[in-house]
């Protein structure tokens, strides 16, 4: 039987060679798996983030299925990301060449589930991890330390719901309405625009249209973009709403963030004296009150809006890091912890969640913004 050490590049198998047996040999005897399976080094492929590997051991008949499955799958991302654009929307793809976004510290990748994923990556080795589908950052990791924030157990990458943990948006309505719980953006794929460089960090933004799935449900014509930049110990977003439709809409949204923690541990600082609505023990009727602590701890169950929050929260989320939640024009702020009605991992995360709780009325061809800025001592 013949077998091929397979060099994998962008558009397919590049190069393929035989193996010599005295090397399979060898190899074995000294207990290296040199040769991983095809879907394991695909896997190593795009966590390196490199264009090409040496060492993929194939017999001639997968050599020839892998040159044909290769070429079909880029020949599938160029059609749907041909018709995206035709469109205006719908599956979410880049516009531009993988070389040039990897130039930028920027690479659309395939993800969990087989969904598409943005990796951004700052000179100093800072990660940052985006689905499209939900526009939805679910890893950030500062100069490879651990992540800093914290994807749920239970989350499922199918779109049949919402991505469970990262930075997933609520829009246009946040928690429970008239609509469907937090709106529907997080369910919805998201269109990778664009990106740049901005003194040598990687800047990237999505945007979100109206479509018959939101239409259904809120029949308004909307234009929402959201920018995202990495810095070494930062990561900041900006989103942007525009009513481009011919009535005025109003709207509420969330960034429902989503922190690693020992939630036991956890302690936020900077909203002595706001106004509150607590929803414990009743979310259905919460109740106004003023907080007069200094530091808010997640001692049990935690669902409590701050309204009129400062433009700075201080995090420390009780595994070492102390970490800056800074914000401009999101006007309030909530804390979450859902401890029992989570018991496999409410003790790992804790929530801290920049918002915009009362209505934003806008008319048409008007715009509303708002800035997170995340920082790590």
């Amino acid at each position: 039987m013949s077998l091929w050490e397979v060099q994998i590049g962008e558009f397919g198998v590049r190069k393929a060679k035989p193996v010599r047996q005295w090397r399979l040999r060898f190899s074995a005897r000294k207990g290296i798996s040199r040769f991983p399976r095809f879907p394991r080094a695909r896997e190593r492929l795009q966590r390196d983030k490199r264009r090409s590997l040496h060492g993929i051991c194939v017999n001639t008949a997968t050599l020839n299925r892998l040159r044909i499955r290769l070429l079909t799958e880029t020949l599938k991302f160029f059609l749907i990301s041909t018709i995206s654009k035709m469109k205006g929307g719908g599956r979410s793809y880049a516009s531009m060449s993988n070389k040039k976004s990897a130039s930028l510290g920027v690479q659309l990748t395939e993800g969990e589930g087989n969904l598409p994923k943005l990796l951004l990556t700052s000179p100093a080795g800072s990660e940052a991890e985006i689905y499209l589908f939900g526009g939805c950052i679910t890893s950030w990791r500062v100069l490879s330390r651990k992540d800093l924030l914290f994807l749920r157990p239970d989350t499922l990458f199918n779109k049949n719901k919402p991505i469970s943990g990262g930075v997933p948006h609520c829009f246009p309505q946040f928690g429970p309405g008239p609509i469907q719980q937090h709106g529907f953006a997080r369910n919805m794929d998201w269109t990778f625009v664009g990106s740049e460089n901005t003194e040598g960090n990687p800047v990237v933004t999505l945007e979100l249209k109206d479509a018959p799935y939101s239409r259904a449900m809120w029949d308004f014509s909307f234009h929402a973009l959201f920018k995202v930049t990495l810095n070494d110990k930062s990561l900041s977003t900006e989103l942007t709403v525009k009513n481009t439709d011919n009535k005025a809409f109003s709207f509420s949204t969330a960034l429902h963030t989503y922190f690693r923690a020992s939630a036991s541990n956890a302690s936020v600082k900077g909203l002595k004296g706001c106004k509150t609505l607590n929803k414990d023990p009743d979310p259905k009727n919460p109740v106004e009150g003023k907080e007069e602590r200094d530091v808010v701890t997640y001692p049990g169950f935690v669902d409590c809006i701050y309204l009129d929050a400062p433009s700075e929260l201080q995090l420390d989320n009780g595994l070492g890091d102390l970490i800056s939640i800074k914000n401009t024009n999101w006007s309030d702020a909530v804390l979450w912890n859902p401890y029992l009605q989570m018991e496999a991992c409410y003790k790992d995360f804790v929530c801290v969640e920049n918002a915009k709780i009362g209505s934003v009325q806008l008319e048409p061809e008007q715009t509303w913004t708002a800035v997170q800025h995340l920082s790590i001592a």
